[in-house]
């Protein structure tokens, strides 16, 4: 179940600050996997939003691949252009991103 907590405004906010990031997690060959994931995790814990580049090699299509990171990380999938998806999750610790 993917979850999706953001408001269209919220969306639109954190895909004008994912124009500028570059991506942090790659996915090919193997698709996602623990490590993957665990990567993820860490990455997004520290920066709330973060971009992934799904390969061309990827054995699945780009969203599909994306959306079962995304479960799997406990994020919400604000986009997904071409191979590129954008993840966010809040960090109710130390927060970086005042959303709107």
């Amino acid at each position: 179940m993917i979850r999706n907590t953001l408001t269209g405004k919220q969306k639109r906010f954190l895909r004008s600050m994912g124009v500028k990031l570059e991506p942090v997690v790659n996915i090919g060959l193997e698709g996602v996997t623990p490590t993957v994931v665990e990567s993820a995790k860490d990455v997004i814990k520290k920066r709330e939003l973060i971009k992934v580049r799904v390969q061309k090699n990827a054995p699945e299509e780009p969203r599909d691949i994306l959306n079962m990171l995304t479960e799997r990380v406990d994020a919400d999938l604000v986009q997904v252009i071409g191979r590129n998806g954008l993840l966010f999750k809040r960090n109710f610790e130390k927060p970086k991103i005042e959303l709107p």
